[in-house]
């Protein structure tokens, strides 16, 4: 389901759902720019659910509870680990003394339990329901259940790997890096592609299986339809400048 979620390529954002290892009921939907570093990560989960920013470990894991890296590296951004929305963030607090340890935070005796009710949940904007619906309005097809494995297929006949192409929307330019069906996507036919700019998602890995290899953030795995092949060189960045 993650991956019929994700985002256009134009949108540098996730929505992520985060955990918290001594928090067993912290449970929340949160929206990160994949420019953004692991640090910053960090800094803005620490608001969140009180672990420090250096006592805090991170791991991600995918839309089958499988863990897929360990956010280790404070400097890189978060898309060099390729998160897709609905992916959870595993928030670890490595201080034993930490104000989350102990479960003392969730003692239901000291405190009363919120609860909300599903027609106030319905209420509520930002959730990860009514991001959910948007998209099945925005674009109802990407959703149907039955895609059948060949979804597409006729649109790669005259897709070839080392073609130049742009993508839409956004008129972004790239070259061809795969052609074919993606696993661990959808069922049908995917172009991936690397991008002559950072305009991409990710480095050619996608949910933890590696379908090409291209600098961070300038891969993209795009449906057929989105690509024109042809004479689309490498735009001058300073062509439109005046002289």
């Amino acid at each position: 389901m993650a991956s019929m979620l994700q985002k256009n390529d134009g949108d540098n954002s996730v929505l992520l759902r985060v955990t918290h290892a001594n928090l067993k009921s912290f449970n929340a939907d949160v929206r990160f720019s994949l420019q953004t570093t692991v640090e910053g990560v960090k800094e803005k989960l620490w608001h969140k659910c009180g672990t420090s920013v250096t006592s805090m470990a991170l791991e991600l894991y995918d839309d089958n509870n499988s863990k897929i890296a360990i956010l280790s590296d404070d400097s890189r951004p978060l898309g060099f680990y390729s998160p897709f929305d609905g992916y959870r963030i595993h928030v670890i607090d490595l201080d034993p003394s930490s104000v989350t340890s102990g479960g003392w935070l969730e003692d239901t005796s000291l405190v009363e339990k919120y609860t909300i009710s599903d027609e106030a949940y319905k209420k509520r904007d930002g959730t990860f329901r009514k991001f959910k619906e948007k998209m099945v309005s925005q674009n109802p097809s990407a959703f149907e259940a039955k895609i059948t494995d060949s979804y597409m297929e006729d649109l790669c006949a005259n897709i070839k790997i080392g073609d130049r192409c742009e993508v839409d929307p956004g008129a972004k330019r790239g070259v061809v890096k795969f052609v074919g069906r993606a696993e661990s996507l959808a069922p049908g036919f995917w172009v991936g592609i690397q991008y002559d700019e950072p305009l991409g998602k990710h480095d050619g890995m996608v949910k933890g299986t590696r379908y090409f290899q291209c600098p961070p953030l300038q891969g993209a795995m795009v449906r057929p339809d989105k690509v024109k092949v042809g004479d689309f060189p490498e735009r001058d960045p300073f062509e439109e400048e005046e002289i």
